[in-house]
């Protein structure tokens, strides 16, 4: 009996990266969730894929997200599915053209070739930088905008922390560069003396070092805003919008694991994932507490007696659009108007638990001065008990390379190679009236 020979279609892998980047397009461009989750998710339910495919997906899908604007621009004159050709652009700047070219066919092949000669220069820069209206309207506020708005489009290397508890910084550096993440090349961070900064997507988590706490992933601006707080031995200090606990980690371990650090936060979901953070960096002063969004009688019974409380206030995050530029997208004015009544009143509840002579630092991941500077204005003008102290003397001896122009701080990817941050200290300067609940 004759059999029929069937043949296989040799595996065609730019063919798979475009659909695999295209699919994970279709569920982010959604806006339902962060791109981040969203990715993760997809990973996950691909568990075959190996490393290196896993990050040209993940780095096409961001590069699509960073130019999402640019790149709609030019699809409007290619044919086929919109996420296709998103992908399409995106891949173009991750793999090589080889790869990308046994995907296409002839009139996409023309299409590519015809948006690569288009003068990007020539492009209103809303267009070409790929911003919302709204948000380069405010951008275009603030000095060198060009370059901020650049620096906010490129991809953001990644920042470690040394647990100073267990680990000494220039040890470290001498284990990273002697092993295999020595090709990450390992360098010290210019302005926090705790941080390391690595080029490329090192696995991190699968390091000894990190899985005995002797390291944690923390950009070097939010490493700044410990500097800020600058702790003593034995305090009561307050990280009042604690997240998955980064902040609190450093900030117990330069308290020498001594006095007590209450960890609020309104979630308790963001701090179960910070508890094993917490076991793993030796600290025995972190007091983990979900609080109330209002009228918390754990919150009022520390009124007035805490030496040192930090406020990393909910914000628009929009100093961390190179790791997270879907925020652009997926932040617009009416959600900024509800996140600055929010950081009012968090700020006014905060404030009620430091004692007179300590002090209170307010800080974002935000570039927006509505957020940052007017914030603090408008605290101050209503809270004549407090003053603003100079954040660059307090930092001066930990942060030797450190200057900035007022005396807050305010960190910008173009100038200092962070992501965008914003502090200022204030100082209770003599008791607090009494005042109704908030």
């Amino acid at each position: 009996m004759n059999q029929k020979k069937t043949t296989q279609r040799p595996y065609n892998l730019g063919a798979a990266r475009v659909e695999q980047v295209q699919s994970v397009l279709g569920e982010v461009l959604q806006w339902a969730h962060p791109a981040d989750a969203v990715l993760s998710r997809w990973m996950r339910a691909h568990p075959k894929l190996g490393v290196r495919d896993r990050g040209e997906v993940a780095d096409a899908v961001f590069d699509v997200l960073r130019h999402l604007r640019r790149y709609r621009h030019f699809s409007e004159s290619g044919m086929g599915p919109a996420a296709r050709r998103l992908a399409i652009l995106g891949l173009s700047a991750v793999v090589s053209e080889k790869l990308l070219a046994e995907a296409l066919t002839e009139p996409e092949k023309n299409w590519l070739s015809h948006v690569a000669k288009i003068p990007v220069a020539r492009l209103p820069r809303a267009v070409r930088d790929s911003m919302p209206d709204w948000l380069d309207e405010r951008l275009s506020t603030l000095p060198n905008a060009d370059a901020l708005i650049a620096a906010l489009n490129q991809p953001a290397p990644l920042d470690l922390r040394i647990n100073p508890l267990k680990a000494d910084r220039e040890e470290m550096l001498a284990v990273l560069r002697d092993g295999p993440a020595a090709k990450f090349n390992p360098e010290p961070t210019p302005y926090s003396p705790w941080g390391i900064r690595l080029q490329g997507r090192p696995p991190v988590n699968r390091w000894p070092m990190f899985e005995k706490g002797e390291i944690e992933v923390q950009d070097e601006g939010s490493q700044l805003l410990a500097a800020l707080v600058a702790p003593k031995r034995g305090e009561m200090i307050i990280d009042y919008c604690a997240g998955a606990g980064g902040k609190t980690l450093l900030l117990g371990a330069l308290m020498r694991s001594t006095g007590r650090l209450y960890a609020f936060d309104v979630s308790a979901a963001r701090l179960a994932r910070a508890k094993p953070r917490f076991a793993r960096s030796g600290l025995s002063n972190i007091v983990p507490v979900v609080i109330a969004e209002n009228n918390d009688q754990r919150v009022k019974r520390l009124r007035g007696k805490a030496h040192r409380v930090l406020v990393d206030a909910p914000c628009s995050g929009l100093g961390t659009l190179r790791r997270n530029p879907d925020l652009k997208w997926r932040q617009h004015p009416e959600s900024l108007g509800a996140l600055l009544a929010l950081q009012a009143r968090i700020l006014r509840q905060a404030s009620q638990c430091v004692a007179p002579g300590g002090r209170l630092v307010y800080a974002t991941c935000s570039i927006l001065p509505e957020e940052n500077e007017q914030q603090v204005e408008a605290f101050l003008a209503e809270n004549p008990e407090f003053t603003l102290l100079d954040a660059g003397k307090i930092v001066a001896d930990r942060c030797k390379n450190l200057t900035f122009e007022t005396p807050m701080l305010a960190l910008r990817p173009d100038v200092h190679g962070t992501d965008g941050f914003f502090a200022a200290v204030l100082e209770r300067v003599k008791p607090a009236p009494a005042k109704p609940d908030v």
